[in-house]
């Protein structure tokens, strides 16, 4: 499958094809077989092997507009839109990498960093794309957000709190 993603305004032709357990990734002339592996609804653990071994833990999450996707990674936040043509595959909002529609959307800290602002409580009504969480990581301040219409069911952090990756922050139902 080829599809076009635009990250940052550049937008990349992508060529991903499954290999045995692993796929082959074609972007920018280099070709990279990665492992990957789901840590929860959001989050992706790949390695990748080859020239630039190194390993990627990646938090997916919608976008402030419809069809972006924010990727969370230890180096910050990465907003990006997959474009499709006729024949390739698109983003579809509300997938199970967000949390889908079926179950709780489960919001997890998507790197290490300091909770900065808890914007929600139990009982609270949101709306898709509204902040629940502000979490900083590296200097910088990054606002989780939620994936689908819902009400917080559970948060499970408080204002200055320290967590690592994976942690979960809060529940929509």
């Amino acid at each position: 499958m080829t599809i076009e993603i635009e990250i940052n305004g550049r937008t990349r032709a992508v060529k991903i094809e499954r290999v045995g357990a692993r796929y082959r990734v074609e972007a920018d002339g280099r070709v990279d077989l990665v492992d990957v592996a789901r840590v929860d609804r959001s989050t992706l653990s790949m390695i990748v092997d080859g020239d630039r071994e190194a390993s990627h833990e990646a938090t997916l999450l919608e976008g402030r507009e419809p069809g972006e996707i924010e990727v969370y990674l230890r180096s910050g936040v990465v907003r990006a839109r997959v474009a499709g043509a006729p024949g390739q595959r698109r983003w579809k909002a509300g997938s199970s990498a967000l949390g889908g529609p079926g179950g709780p959307q489960r919001v997890t800290a998507p790197m290490p960093g300091k909770i900065v602002k808890v914007l929600v409580k139990p009982g609270d009504r949101v709306t898709a794309r509204q902040g629940l969480v502000v979490i900083e990581a590296m200097k910088m301040e990054n606002e989780l957000r939620a994936a689908r219409d819902g009400q917080v069911k559970d948060v499970h952090v408080a204002d200055g709190d320290l967590v690592e990756a994976g942690r979960l922050l809060t529940v929509i139902e």
